[in-house]
């Protein structure tokens, strides 16, 4: 039995602890209120942009894995995978976080 909290509970919470902290947040795309998958795109002042997901590892245990980097050259790229990425999942839930070193709040540092 996976023991998740639901996805609109875990990014309420993100949101929350990152505005205390003096970042902005904000939900970009709504998935799935319960069961959605989220993804967490950090930035620094609008720039140097990095998607992160869990990813499943062979243990069962899923880890924050960042699979999309802002390129400095190219910033639509990074916007167009995120619009592909949405349609692709239709319970996927983008979160942006404003914040530096925002890894921090999905426990990576």
């Amino acid at each position: 039995m996976d023991a998740r909290l639901p996805a609109h509970l875990e990014v309420s919470a993100l949101i929350r602890a990152v505005e205390v902290a003096g970042g902005f947040a904000m939900v970009v795309n709504k998935g799935e209120r319960d069961a959605g998958t989220i993804m967490v795109v950090i930035t620094e002042k609008g720039e140097n942009s990095r998607a992160y997901e869990r990813m499943p590892e062979m243990d069962g245990t899923r880890q924050w894995r960042c699979v999309k980097a802002q390129d400095a050259e190219n910033k639509q790229e990074f916007s167009e995978y995120l619009t592909r990425r949405s349609q692709q999942d239709r319970d996927l839930w983008v979160v942006e976080l404003d914040i530096a070193q925002g890894e921090r709040f999905i426990g990576l540092d």
